[in-house]
């Protein structure tokens, strides 16, 4: 407890260093002084949408501002800008007054009047810009005008429009009377494309954003300043204005333009040091955080010295760091610390199992972090804010998954070896040898088959059971005949019932059997109707029950089909690692999933736990919950004592996890109240690995599913209004959680399932294609509280299939890979969350079509072994005397019933 204490601290410790050394800290040039101008907007919300300002609200902004700079600029006259210019007297600033220009004249002849007007009552208006960026953005393309009564609209080229604005700005100059300088803002190239626009204004109020432009951080001053110098040069005796440069402090990246919180302070310190010192006019864009203007995209709402509460964003002297960094790294420390707390109580941990876990758990705490200071150092519009919380709430589901599959690597990998499986050749105190009553349920199964699996219990090497053999619901005599006068051949251990019109499916049949049983039975054993048993079977695992608190022994299903295709023998596989990972570790305490073949019951259990209940469709499973809850114990080996038959098709396959996946939520929702604390005698142990395990079978995959369909409607928003998923809150940690399950699959299956690296690579194939299964099977319950019992189909029952078995995957799968087609193509700016997020859509894609793979395998010439063993000689003779790689696909291994594996180590 201790030695693992200090391991978890010392990680805690080694985190918060990672996260003082990980602190960003950097000089730049110190500005004493007021600032040349900066841009001031008033509005705290749309002007458009009647957005009004007040004085007092303004005198407030100005209070705060005025000690940073000896004037401002705004861009509107009207609307509640005109109150500006004199609150801002009050403080001493000067004022560039602007006036908003688009394509509607009324409005702007009246921004025209306004502008005047207060020119004419305000002597602290320095200057006069008319529009904003007008040409740049093509506000006068459109024009309407009025024709014989009639409005028109018509389109205007690029000299047309800077005619237009020329017009304005001459409009005012002679209005003012040149007792004023007059100008309009427009970006670098529009002045040099247009020097007719120069020659029209009194100076040149350029707009140098390298962030707009995609520059880097640090060609960002430099860019700014040459600009201005080949302006000067272009333009040699015009007065030349930096009219707006800034940088903002978040959102999204546009090429190798970067936005930041230190980026913004080294930036703006920098240019302006610079410019003062080269005797550059400038303003600096802008004053206050705009939330409001989400047109602008992800970076709109940063471009403030201070955010939206007033408060200033960086010192302009001394170092430069992130005032938040220290909050969010102790957020993500204390986060990591209660993450890691589970660590302490978890019994034989060893110091390499408890190092991964708490590595882990610091990289949750580090996201927590993450997820705070984005939370904390944005602003939301209320559609965001619901969002980003969904998001987060279907991220922490996943994340307590992943880290459930970390624990369970590191059990496996570094923790100690299982220790509570039936040991090999376990014996019996002398004289113990109590009967037991093997029950052996059959619907509509082929004769032959269930004689083979007849035959196999006849041939156990025990000395006191019976067979009780219940056929139900079947009505063709050449179903049940056969089968009744094999029972008769067999002798009096085998009694044989024909069951008809029985209620409850399996476990209808499955209750009278029970009425059959011998009276002195007291174990049940079930085995499906195709499976054979090793003669072994009883002798090894009945003396587990002379310890009177054990309700349960349960062993591995294995399949004898294995080769019969490639498509079986990816099945195959794919079962396997349940068999000899989860239950081994589930075992380990005393938490196994009761399965039902191979399983042996205490028939005082079973009273106890009530018999086989048929309000779910997964019995088997039903009544090992309800046994354990009745406070009794289980045991499980992994070694192969029966060998049944793999399901014909991948649509059987597909049906069989349905009914699982569904019956699993039935019995959740079942049993959940007698989880919560003094409702049973369920252990804490076995609450944690049943709910962990609902969680990540169930749970992970619907979520998977969920998650992949609103990502996908998401899709037309990233690529064309350009709202991104953040990357670090949620689209990194989507694409860790599925790393996290592939390293799990394969790490696993590496250390535990005795098969080739090929088949275990199908197996995970296979595992991934049942998503949509398993989804759809836990959305159907939570509509339905019953489904019918389906029968999977085995021995060659299922018909010839009518439609692909696969089409929903495709669909989805399809439109998925699309979406991340269109985001990609659509990402003009390269916006890295735009990027990652096109690769998670091809991420969640694989799934589904992991699905379609092995629905497309099934029907083609694939499927076929020999198919491999022909490529193979082909292969073989073109590459002449040297012998080729084994494909793994070309020859089956040899297959027998008694095939076993050992006992994991």
């Amino acid at each position: 407890m201790r030695s693992v204490a200090a391991v978890v601290a010392l990680v805690a410790c080694l985190h918060a260093g990672a996260w003082a050394i990980w602190q960003s800290q950097t000089s730049a040039p110190n500005v004493s002084g007021p600032l040349n101008s900066v841009s001031y907007s008033p509005f705290e919300g749309h002007p458009e949408e009647g957005n009004r300002p007040t004085t007092d609200q303004i005198r407030n902004d100005l209070r705060v501002l005025s000690p940073y700079t000896r004037a401002i600029r705004t861009y509107s006259a009207t609307g509640g800008a005109e109150l500006v210019p004199p609150v801002a007297a009050e403080f001493g600033l000067k004022v560039a007054v602007g006036a908003w220009l688009d394509g509607d004249r009324k409005r702007n002849e009246r921004e025209i009047k306004s502008v005047v007007d207060l020119y004419r009552k305000n002597r602290n208006i320095n200057a006069i810009v008319v529009g904003n960026e007008s040409i740049y953005r093509a506000d006068f393309k459109q024009q309407t005008e009025s024709v014989g009564g009639a409005s028109v609209t018509r389109s205007r080229n690029e000299k047309e429009q800077v005619g237009e604005l020329i017009r304005y700005i001459q409009q005012v100059k002679r209005e003012v009377g040149g007792s004023v300088p007059v100008t309009t803002g427009e970006i670098y190239s529009t002045w040099l494309d247009h020097p007719e626009l120069a020659s029209a204004v009194d100076f040149i109020a350029v707009h140098i954003l390298p962030y707009w432009e995609g520059f880097s951080a640090s060609e960002t001053v430099d860019l700014a300043i040459n600009n201005y110098f080949k302006l000067r040069q272009a333009f040699p005796g015009k007065r030349i204005v930096v009219a707006e440069f800034g940088w903002p402090s978040a959102g999204y990246n546009r090429r190798a333009a970067e936005p930041g919180r230190v980026l913004q302070a080294t930036l703006l310190r920098d240019f302006v040091s610079r410019a003062e010192a080269l005797g550059i006019d400038y303003n600096v864009i802008e004053a206050f955080d705009q939330p409001w203007k989400t047109f602008e995209g992800s970076v709109g709402a940063y471009w403030g010295l201070f955010d939206a509460a007033r408060q200033p964003k960086f010192a302009w002297t001394g170092p430069i760091y992130d005032p938040a960094f220290v909050t969010v790294a102790a957020v993500a420390v204390v986060a990591s610390l209660v993450v890691s707390l589970p660590i302490l109580f978890m019994a034989g941990a060893t110091l390499i199992q408890a190092l991964v876990l708490a590595v882990f758990a610091n990289v949750v705490g580090a996201w927590v972090g993450v997820v705070w200071d984005y939370w904390s150092g944005h602003y939301f519009v209320v559609g965001q804010a619901i969002a980003l919380g969904i998001g987060v709430v279907l991220m922490i589901p996943l994340v307590v998954i992943a880290m459930w599959k970390i624990d369970e690597i590191a059990q496996v990998l570094f923790g100690r070896r299982p220790e509570r499986m039936i040991p090999p050749g376990l014996k019996a105190p002398d004289g113990f040898a109590p009967k037991v009553s093997i029950h052996v349920p059959a619907y509509f199964e082929q004769p032959e088959m269930l004689k083979a699996t007849l035959d196999s219990v006849a041939r156990l090497d025990y000395p006191n059971f019976e067979c009780v053999v219940a056929i139900n619901n079947t009505t063709d005599p050449a179903f049940t005949d056969p089968i009744e006068e094999h029972c008769r051949l067999l002798g009096d251990r085998f009694k044989f019932l024909n069951l008809q019109n029985v209620k409850g499916f399996k476990a209808g049949a499955l209750r009278i059997a029970m009425q059959h049983t011998a009276p002195d039975a007291e174990i049940i054993g079930l085995i499906d109707a195709d499976y054979t048993v090793s003669p072994d079977w009883l002798k090894d695992l009945v003396p587990a029950f002379s310890d009177p608190q054990v309700g349960l022994v349960q062993a591995p299903q294995d399949h004898r089909d294995g080769e019969k295709t490639p498509l079986h023998r990816i099945m195959n596989g794919e079962y396997a690692g349940f068999f000899d990972i989860g239950m081994v570790q589930r075992n380990e305490v005393d938490a196994i999933v009761t399965h039902g073949t191979m399983c042996l019951i205490r028939r005082s259990a079973m009273d106890d736990a009530g018999g086989w209940s048929s309000d779910t469709i997964c019995e088997d499973t039903d009544l090992g919950l309800t046994i354990y809850e009745q406070g009794w114990r289980a045991f499980y080996t992994n070694r192969r004592y029966g060998h049944g038959l793999l399901p014909d098709t991948f649509e059987a396959f597909k049906k069989q996890r349905h009914r699982w996946a569904y019956g699993g939520f039935q019995i959740a929702k079942k049993h959940w109240r007698r989880f919560m604390p003094g409702m049973s005698n369920l252990t804490v142990a076995q609450r944690r690995e049943f709910l962990l395990g609902w969680a990540n079978w169930m749970g992970a995959e619907s979520l998977g599913v969920v998650v992949a369909m609103l990502n996908l409607i998401w899709v037309p928003v990233v690529a064309f209004v350009g709202i991104a998923i953040p990357d670090k809150v949620l689209t990194i940690p989507i694409l860790a959680a599925s790393v996290v399950s592939i390293l799990h699959f394969t790490t696993l299956y590496r250390a535990r399932v005795k098969i080739g690296p090929l088949q275990a690579g199908a197996a995970m194939i296979a595992a991934m294609a049942m998503q949509w299964t398993v989804a759809k099977a836990v959305g159907t319950g939570l509509i339905k509280d019953h489904l019918p019992f389906v029968v999977t189909a085995k021995g060659g029952k299922t018909k010839k299939r009518m439609a692909f078995p696969a089409f929903d995957e495709a669909v989805f799968g399809t439109l998925l890979l699309i979406g991340a087609l269109v985001v990609y193509v659509t990402n003009y700016e390269s916006v890295r969350e735009v990027n990652l997020f096109a690769i998670v859509l091809v991420v969640q894609s694989l799934p589904f079509l992991s699905a379609v793979a092995l629905a497309g395998l099934e029907g083609s010439r694939l499927n076929d072994f020999a198919f491999w063993r022909s490529l193979q000689a082909r292969t073989a003779e073109l590459l002449g005397p040297a012998r080729p790689q084994p494909t793994g696909l070309a020859e089956p291994p040899a297959m027998t019933a008694e095939k076993s594996i050992e006992p994991a180590q």
